[in-house]
């Protein structure tokens, strides 16, 4: 706007004009500080649901991680258990006498009097000594 504009408006200097622009004022400094109160609300509550939202997140991926950790634990605990087992049932097993006979003629190539021993290589299993080997009964024949 030109300076020639500006100076054709004038306000109107009566009481009743005065009061209405206080009101005015009134009502727009209320109007700026509501607003600036929804912002700083909508600030707050934004910076709380972004600290939940980062809290969550570390929780679910601290949460992924513990399962993970149970998963193979479990798997550990069911091969440990299934080697008690066989621990155990190796343990029943030398309990008795003709199985420890019977397995050291068949590890050690030990035979009774009077009797041969022959083994007989078998195709499936390796050459190393395993358990497998070791419970495998021993072809043998009495000289007679």
């Amino acid at each position: 706007m030109n300076e020639n504009e500006t100076q054709k408006i004038a306000s109107l200097d009566t009481p009743y004009a005065k009061e209405q622009y206080r009101k005015f004022q009134k009502q727009h400094r209320q109007l700026i500080f509501k607003r600036r109160r929804l912002a700083a609300l909508f600030a707050v509550a934004a910076f709380v649901a972004i600290v939940m939202g980062v809290q969550i997140f570390n929780e679910q991926r601290h949460l992924s991680e513990l399962n993970d950790i149970k998963v193979k634990t479990v798997a550990e605990s069911a091969k440990v258990d299934d080697q008690v087992d066989s621990l155990k049932q190796d343990v029943k097993l030398l309990k008795d006498d003709n199985y420890v006979a019977k397995l050291a003629r068949s590890r050690f190539y030990y035979s009774k009097d009077g009797e041969l021993v022959f083994v007989l290589p078998d195709s499936a299993n390796t050459p190393s000594k395993d358990k497998q080997s070791a419970d495998e009964v021993v072809k043998s024949e009495t000289v007679k």
